[in-house]
């Protein structure tokens, strides 16, 4: 896999005056781990917005700062809630010789023959996975093949998921990810049943105090 490199630069200026820095195109950011002092950082607005519209949780970034680099994972990304400007960035460095918990997404790939051939509706269960692993074996995401789903009623559960040997998984093996179920009638859609639909829940990282 190619290895993705952000450059930074050291960071002095804090607080409200970080507002300057965004108005010339310098995003402040912090990288922090186990067993170090968090770091204030730099950005190239630019160069940062470009990297990090690509790079998922789980994916592993090299930030560089003055020759060093910094192994590690994005933990947020703060947005504007009116114009998405991207405002500030949490990394957390990793040591690859340490376990690392982390999510990763469940990617549905492929076509279901019990949606194509009997009109299965497709509904999903559980998007993402608690994992730990080494850095090195940190997988951007597990992609599962829906061509397993041939009849109505097929299912796929975590423990069915393709893991990868050096990956533990913490979610319950029983939990559902996917089934093809039977197309709803004209007469139950009549009927005007509830549709409970689950909350997202967004990963939060470590916020460095300062005002925006």
């Amino acid at each position: 896999m190619e290895e993705k490199v952000l450059l930074g630069e050291p960071r002095t200026v804090v607080g409200k005056q970080v507002r300057a820095l965004r108005r010339i195109g310098i995003i402040p950011a912090v990288i922090y781990g186990h067993g170090i002092d968090p770091l204030t950082i730099s950005l190239n607005y630019k160069e940062a917005n470009t990297i990090l519209s690509g790079i998922s949780s789980s994916q592993l970034l090299v930030v560089e700062i003055e020759g060093k680099k910094h192994i590690t994972l994005v933990r947020q990304k703060q947005r504007d809630p009116v114009t998405s400007i991207l405002l500030h960035v949490d990394f957390q460095e990793v040591s690859m010789t340490e376990l690392l918990r982390a999510t990763v997404g469940i990617e549905l790939v492929g076509e279901s023959p019990a949606a194509k051939n009997y009109g299965a509706i497709i509904v999903t269960g559980l998007e993402k996975l608690e994992i730990e692993c080494l850095p090195g074996d940190l997988p951007e995401r597990i992609v599962l093949d829906i061509a397993v789903l041939k009849e109505i009623g097929d299912a796929v559960y975590v423990r069915d998921l393709p893991i990868p040997s050096k990956v533990e998984v913490f979610d319950d093996g029983d939990e559902l990810v996917v089934i093809a179920t039977a197309p709803i009638s004209e007469a139950e859609l009549a009927e005007g049943e509830p549709v409970m639909v689950e909350p997202e829940v967004i990963e939060r990282g470590k916020k460095e105090e300062e005002e925006f």
